[in-house]
């Protein structure tokens, strides 16, 4: 059985063995830790943004890029370096919010392929960025013709009613496995 546990401790300096992301289709990253991966993992940057311009990648998919070690150079020291990434594809577009359908699918993809990491690999330590999956009342606080159009069109999940209950459902169950999902500030542990 799983353990999860909310943190509001920097994802980027945490010491896990496999950091999910999650991302859209078009390969372009606009949060600001998002886009820190670049710099930090360009092995995995340069695999998500061939899969994206080549269309491999599917909202409703988890894309796992095992990292390459470093022999040389100033990252060589650095043993908080996660052994994989798993790129969560929970959108068509960065300005686009993650829908049910698509983040059930992708979360229930990264279930199934972290067994066999699990297993073989000895992963026990996983973080997941929360920030990208949260609501933005600053999007609602448009015009009312916009507000309409919001609400019926592309309604940004809750994080108490939908994201962190499918987050738990679906990664609940897998062995042996510590997940540390980093949340801002701004949400409650």
């Amino acid at each position: 059985m799983a353990t999860i546990h909310l943190t509001h401790a920097p994802i980027l300096s945490s010491s896990v063995q496999l950091l999910v992301l999650p991302v859209n289709t078009t390969g372009t990253l606009l949060d600001p830790v998002l886009a820190r991966t670049k710099s930090l993992y360009p092995d995995n940057y340069r695999h998500y943004r061939k899969a994206c311009i080549d269309g491999s990648l599917k909202t409703g998919t988890c894309s796992i890029h095992k990292c390459t070690r470093e022999h040389s150079g100033l990252g060589v020291g650095s043993h908080n370096k996660p052994s994989y990434i798993a790129n969560l594809v929970i959108s068509d577009h960065p300005y686009h919010r993650a829908r049910t359908a698509w983040l059930t699918q992708a979360l229930s993809d990264l279930s199934d392929q972290l067994m066999a990491l699990i297993r073989y690999q000895g992963v026990r330590k996983a973080a997941l960025l929360a920030r990208p999956l949260l609501f933005d009342n600053s999007s609602i606080n448009a015009s009312l013709n916009d507000a309409k159009e919001h609400m019926t069109t592309r309604l940004p999940l809750d994080w108490q009613d939908i994201t962190l209950p499918l987050i738990t459902q679906h990664l609940q169950e897998l062995p042996k496995l510590r997940i540390d999902i980093h949340v801002p500030k701004s949400v409650k542990l």
